[in-house]
């Protein structure tokens, strides 16, 4: 550990979302047009060692780093337990 102190955090976080298409068509598509944070630290701790524990916790987010480093996503369905459907493999975003 660090041995950091953190008295205070706070995080906020708004997430923009828009959904386009039409459901009986089948051309619905939801997307994130953009995530904005933002993180309120009180410490009496010096600057630097805040922000270590910041970047340490940044880095180490699952869901933060698979935003913004986009990872492969291999899909299945099945109905009534058979396959259905060709299996997806997404790497790339549009």
């Amino acid at each position: 550990m660090m041995q950091v102190k953190i008295d205070k955090a706070r995080m906020h976080v708004r997430a923009r979302v828009r959904q386009e298409g039409s459901v009986l068509g089948q051309t619905v598509r939801g997307s994130w047009p953009g995530i904005e944070t933002r993180l309120e630290v009180e410490s009496q701790e010096a600057p630097e060692r805040v922000a270590g524990v910041i970047r340490n916790a940044e880095n180490g987010c699952f869901v933060l780093q698979a935003l913004l480093n986009p990872v492969p996503v291999q899909r299945a369905v099945f109905v009534n337990g058979s396959p259905f459907g060709p299996t997806v493999t997404r790497t790339e975003r549009k």
